[in-house]
């Protein structure tokens, strides 16, 4: 036998050990053995009978809880046992609470202990009333958001939509005795912000690694915002092909399943801990992720994840709530329809991790999209020309079939759009091209992906002579769209910023 949750090992007793007695106490209680060593081999206890006299009244005096001391004997050999019982109420060891998790004891603290209290009071975060709200807090639009998809689910019953603010915060039991509860303010606040800190979705778009950060934006609002912000963003800036959040059942070949995008920010805008970091958003070449503070209810683990298990939402009101619009169910479902929707769109296996106290959720797109995989990593040089042709399919595919698509394929991969060069270049790529031609602004384009390519180089790609690109750089240069920087060899371009 080792040490596990419920069980601990001592050769002696040393009054450090109170922080034990009190982490058992305050998870699922335990025994300590005072006279064994590590491996749980006895080694007697001298002191057997001072300590036997000792023990109680120090567990009593410092915990003020009362456990059961007994001396045992064996070959002659004497070692004592502590028995150790829950208790329903939070147990201290001089203002400081402890628990035990697994084989160790920890101290908890911030949100940890804020939490831990709740339980032990019998509430959640989200359950708890928000003295400094009121209903004027609360957005009428995002009220009839909830309204119109709740009937829409058939979870609630029709009269919904006769209720006024009062009445309905009053039937999904988020306002007590005239107080707003946090989950009214998590769900259909005006300024969530303005109560609780990070009540934000933060979305980055990252190449190679994670150094590799291309650009960033940050949503902010209620849970009723969110749903519509964050995929309107992910939309317009971060993927190549915009999807259609609405259609759930739909599956897009050649980016992400739309129900496992869904499923991931639902589970983590209803499962996060709300007193901690926001959620953050990963779009890389090859992959999506998101992470949410928070990790899994005690005796799950996550691979659990991947089979059915109990529903056990850390705030229950916001999940009940999203229950009814229709956007969840309770069944614990969320992590399968990840898994299933990835499945069928033939993409690898998602991932669920833990991390830094929070849970990472990654999918996979099946192949490599983006042409920054033609880059080699370590070397920091250009794949071969014929490689960069065959994505590019002499860019007749990408660029050549409008300026829409041209935007939407470079800022959903590179970050760059006609308005972002505009306001950051001082031209846009359609006054380039009018002025200039438009092979010129392909020329830029491919400096934009690989500021080191050079006129032999471009001039492979776009099917000219190296004379005819230097003629283009030339009049860039002349024009100040680009420069460049350092030697011919060796060096690279610069797209210059408008002053």
């Amino acid at each position: 036998m080792s040490e596990s949750q419920n069980i601990e090992w001592k050769r002696s007793w040393h009054d450090d050990y109170l922080k034990w007695v009190c982490g058992f106490a305050n998870a699922v209680g335990g025994t300590i053995y005072i006279g064994k060593d590590d491996d749980g081999v006895l080694t007697h206890l001298e002191n057997h009978k001072a300590l036997m006299e000792a023990l109680p009244n120090k567990i009593r005096e410092n915990l003020g809880i009362i456990c059961d001391v007994n001396l045992h004997d064996e070959a002659g050999k004497k070692y004592i046992e502590i028995k150790v019982n829950p208790y329903s109420v939070p147990v201290s060891l001089r203002g400081r609470y402890y628990y035990r998790s697994g084989s160790s004891k920890m101290e908890m603290t911030g949100n940890t202990l804020n939490e831990f209290l709740l339980k032990k009071a019998g509430k959640t975060w989200d359950d708890v009333i928000e003295e400094g709200a009121s209903l004027n807090d609360i957005d009428d639009n995002s009220i009839k958001t909830f309204v119109k998809d709740a009937l829409k689910s058939g979870r609630m019953s029709n009269d919904i939509g006769e209720l006024s603010t009062v009445e309905l915060l009053e039937k999904i039991r988020l306002l007590d005795h005239g107080k707003l509860k946090r989950a009214a303010i998590i769900l259909f606040g005006k300024d969530p912000n303005r109560f609780y800190p990070n009540i934000k979705v933060k979305i980055g778009r990252f190449g190679v690694n994670d150094a590799d950060l291309r650009f960033q934006e940050v949503e902010e609002g209620n849970i009723m915002e969110l749903l519509k912000t964050v995929p309107n963003q992910l939309n317009y800036k971060f993927f190549t092909k915009p999807i259609d959040f609405e259609g759930l059942l739909r599956i897009e070949k050649d980016e992400y399943p739309v129900a496992a995008i869904r499923e991931m920010l639902l589970n983590a805008l209803v499962h996060r801990s709300y007193m901690g970091s926001m959620i953050q958003l990963r779009v890389y070449d090859t992959k999506l992720t998101i992470w949410n503070e928070g990790l899994l209810p005690e005796g799950m683990e996550l691979e659990s994840l991947k089979r059915h298990h109990i529903s056990r939402p850390r705030n229950p009101l916001i999940a009940d709530v999203c229950f009814k619009a229709g956007y969840i169910d309770s069944w614990g479902r969320g992590t399968l329809k990840i898994y299933e929707a990835c499945k069928e769109a033939g993409l690898p296996e998602p991932e669920i991790t833990s991390l830094d106290g929070g849970i990472l959720v990654t999918v996979f797109k099946k192949t490599i999209q983006s042409p920054t995989d033609q880059v080699d990593d370590q070397a920091g040089t250009m794949k071969s020309i014929e490689e960069l042709q065959k994505e590019f399919g002499l860019l007749t595919d990408r660029i050549t079939l409008g300026q829409e698509k041209n935007i939407a394929f470079l800022r959903g991969n590179y970050g760059v759009f006609t308005e972002e060069m505009r306001t950051k270049y001082g031209r846009s790529s359609d006054e380039i091209r009018t002025k200039f031609g438009e092979k010129t602004i392909y020329a830029v384009f491919l400096i934009l992906l690989n500021n080191s390519i050079t006129a032999n180089e471009i001039g492979k790609v776009l099917g000219v002579t190296q004379r005819t690109i230097e003629k283009y750089i030339g009049i860039l240069k002349s024009d100040f769209i680009i420069e460049r920087i350092g030697a011919d060899k060796g060096g690279h371009w610069k797209i210059i910023e408008q002053k």
